[in-house]
């Protein structure tokens, strides 16, 4: 009888641990295998993209690698994002939101969200670029960083390692100067940025969490 009540005390930790586990990772869907780049679009100079050791390795010539997969038919309006991120020195990297497919040069449609802690360029991990552009550096090239964007109607926020960096609500009416008419909330998909040859980014645990 003690070895029933035993077997039945370790069957049910076993099944509160599995739940506990399964509801801290509820809702989040994984958008990159660790594998390949399968669901993902490149047009030019694909060659910039590549996977190694459970990473997205971002090494080359100008390119976009964009959402293509089947995860709300890669169209996505609100939504919980998170990816781990490292940089190296002088690298110079982004995550877009709300845009779209090209098929060369800088996706005109939607934000891009700034991956740069040491490149020429002033603006830093976590701005919106042009839109909102930060000076500070909260995270270092060389170390993993948890890089959190949220979308929920007209309010973007961005965290570093769980710190507010930005907290922008897109104003109405907006006007956008010409060539940023696009760099507005719709909806869309998302798409990780080659800057160029001397940048090298590793993005793992790309995940989304559709909201309503």
């Amino acid at each position: 009888m003690k070895n029933i009540i035993y077997c039945c005390f370790i069957a049910f930790f076993l099944l509160s641990c599995s739940a506990s586990k399964h509801s801290s990772s509820r809702g989040w869907i994984s958008l990159f295998d660790g594998k390949s780049l399968n669901g993902w679009k490149v047009g030019a100079n694909a060659e910039t993209f590549s996977v190694d050791s459970g990473m997205i390795i971002v090494h080359g010539k100008t390119a976009h690698l964009f959402y293509d997969g089947g995860v709300m038919d890669h169209n996505f309006k609100n939504f919980e994002f998170k990816a781990d991120v490292m940089t190296h020195k002088g690298s110079n990297s982004g995550i877009y939101i709300h845009t779209a497919y090209q098929e060369g040069g800088w996706p005109s449609k939607g934000y891009e969200v700034q991956v740069n802690n040491s490149h020429t360029d002033w603006i830093r991990t976590g701005s919106l670029y042009n839109i909102v552009n930060i000076k500070e550096v909260y995270v270092k090239d060389n170390e993993w960083f948890t890089q959190y964007i949220k979308v929920e109607g007209k309010r973007i926020i961005v965290k570093l390692n769980d710190k507010v960096v930005l907290d922008y609500t897109e104003p109405s009416p907006l006007d956008r100067s010409k060539g940023d008419e696009q760099r507005v909330l719709s909806s869309g998909t998302f798409a990780l940025q080659g800057h160029d040859p001397n940048s090298l980014t590793y993005f793992k645990n790309i995940m989304v969490k559709p909201l309503p």
